[in-house]
């Protein structure tokens, strides 16, 4: 059988890849003959834990208004999901780290039961406190799940075999943003809110069984240094950028004293982790990562992704309950071709992987497809057909889908599989980093414009002092048509032009994934990263 065999983290070899040295005792993995009878139940548990770790970032954003108001604490709202948003993307390195060092079949389980632990504190509270705290403890479980799922796929498959499961698991990463939203609709509206923290102990509950009967993974008995102020410093750094990013144009003016200096707490405390991590026996993101060039640069794509991907769909529904007049349900069901995009792209791309073992072309043509879609979108105007925006949606859909997973393969096949948790969960960190920071980025321009827009408009038809604020879909539609039409034009006017300030970020992407040098995908499992 073959051996995988753990060690410290920090030699490199000559091409920038970094190796390791065997210092402990080897430990045994599950045989490739043992095949996709072995996997199949492995995989139900992992794409499981994909999905609640995915839904539960986007599940209670449409029960959020009942909430609060059941609650009493609409001045809180914001942390309900900052919260988990907060815990989780912090915790994604120490997961991935951690993972590598000790193995991860407990740490797997042990995410789950604290996501587990946090819906029931969430499906139990009674103010917002503990609402917030319940989500907080979610984020703590959260963060493992999506990384652990993917690396453990690493433990069980080789590269070349892996590529069709993690196209699956992007299939499930995008069903959940669409699904997420309408449960929570549904639960809120047909049952009880509550329902989107209970619907997460069955499923938790089965993964955990899943994981326990059949994932077979090596324990690492090694002493651990843990690398307290790289965890600090780059908790501090998250949490300024995650807030910049809920409370700029929001909360706070950009300009205010509160942003300016959580962007310099964010900077500073940036460069004291890089320093940290220089130092650190063990760094949870070790800087010796940054050696490999297509770690670099798949990270820098993937980043791109996240911010065209997550800054376009944060704005999408609102879009399209105010210009096309739908209602709240009905928008997120809009988003479903993009989705379906999504997950032909993912899955498409997984399955030709693994046949051919060619992927370049993949975060190439995802790229070019992502910028069309979003030029397309830019072209947008009052008058256009639904299904014309749903077929823009799909082009969209199928740009994100054709590189997000391939982007986390080539990470992967850059390292050898000691490392592959640790590169990963940093590759994860930075495209969350992204996403964050695109939904602030887009809705910082798309409310500028649309606030000028307004005036502008609606003083030129005599309507000085309205109150922009106030304006919801409902009270749009029983508006005159006169004073609908400007504030409906003035909504398409202020978010299409956002598309097109995304596309040079796109084509940044798109250069760096140029450079990107194909390496055969591994057609077995070990601990030698490809020269």
């Amino acid at each position: 059988m073959p051996r995988l065999e753990d060690a410290p983290a920090h030699p490199t070899a000559d091409d920038g890849t970094v190796t390791r040295s065997d210092t402990t005792e080897p430990v045994t993995v599950a045989d490739p003959a043992d095949g996709e009878t072995h996997i199949r139940p492995i995989f139900a548990g992992l794409l499981v834990a994909m999905l609640l770790g995915s839904l539960d970032q986007t599940i209670l954003s449409t029960a959020l208004p009942t909430i609060v108001g059941e609650l009493g604490g609409v001045n809180h709202m914001l942390w309900v999901t900052t919260a988990y948003l907060l815990a989780s993307t912090i915790m994604m390195p120490i997961y991935g780290k951690f993972g590598d060092l000790i193995g991860r079949k407990g740490l797997f389980i042990g995410a789950l039961s604290v996501f587990l632990i946090g819906s029931v504190v969430g499906g139990l509270a009674q103010n917002m406190t503990w609402l917030i705290i319940a989500r907080a403890v979610q984020g703590l479980g959260g963060g493992g799940l999506m990384i652990l799922s993917q690396t453990i796929i690493a433990d069980v498959a080789p590269v070349r075999e892996r590529s069709r499961y993690m196209g699956f698991m992007g299939a499930v990463f995008g069903l959940s943003a669409v699904v997420g939203p309408l449960l929570g609709g549904w639960f809120t509206e047909s049952a009880q809110w509550r329902w989107a923290f209970w619907i997460n102990i069955p499923l938790g509950i089965a993964a955990i069984a899943l994981a326990a009967i059949f994932l077979k993974l090596p324990r690492h008995d090694i002493k651990i240094r843990f690398d307290v102020w790289g965890v600090l410093t780059m908790a501090v750094a998250v949490t300024a950028i995650i807030l910049i990013a809920s409370w700029g144009g929001t909360q706070y003016d950009w300009g205010s004293s509160v942003i300016l200096w959580l962007i310099a707490v964010a900077g500073a405390f940036s460069a004291l982790f890089v320093l940290a991590e220089n130092k650190a026996s063990e760094p949870i993101i070790p800087m010796s990562l940054f050696r490999s060039r297509n770690f670099v640069l798949a990270t820098i794509a993937g980043l791109f992704i996240g911010i065209a991907m997550f800054g376009t769909t944060a704005y999408l529904p609102t879009y399209m309950q105010m210009v096309v007049g739908v209602n709240a349900t009905v928008s997120g069901l809009m988003l479903t071709p993009m989705i379906a995009g999504l997950m032909v792209g993912a899955i498409a791309t997984g399955q030709l992987a693994s046949k051919t073992g060619r992927y370049k072309w993949m975060p190439i043509a995802s790229m070019i497809v992502l910028a069309l879609g979003l030029w397309l979108l830019s072209t947008l105007t009052v008058a256009t057909a639904v299904w014309v925006l749903l077929s823009y949606l799909f082009v969209l859909g199928l740009g994100v889908g054709l590189g997000m997973q391939i982007l986390v393969l080539v990470v992967q096949n850059s390292f050898p599989d000691s490392l592959v948790g640790t590169a990963t969960a940093s590759n994860n960190f930075f495209r969350e980093i992204g996403a964050s920071l695109g939904g602030a980025i887009v809705g910082a321009m798309f409310t500028s414009n649309l606030t000028s827009l307004l005036a502008e408009r609606m003083t030129s038809a005599g309507g000085e002092g309205s109150d922009f604020n106030s304006l919801t879909p409902a009270a749009v539609r029983a508006l005159p048509d006169a004073i609908r039409d400007i504030i409906v034009g003035a909504y398409n006017d202020a978010l299409t032009p956002v598309f097109v300030t995304l596309i040079p970020m796109v084509a940044a992407g798109l250069i760096a994934v140029l450079f990107v040098k194909e390496v055969p995908l591994r057609a077995s499992r070990g601990d030698t990263a490809p020269s």
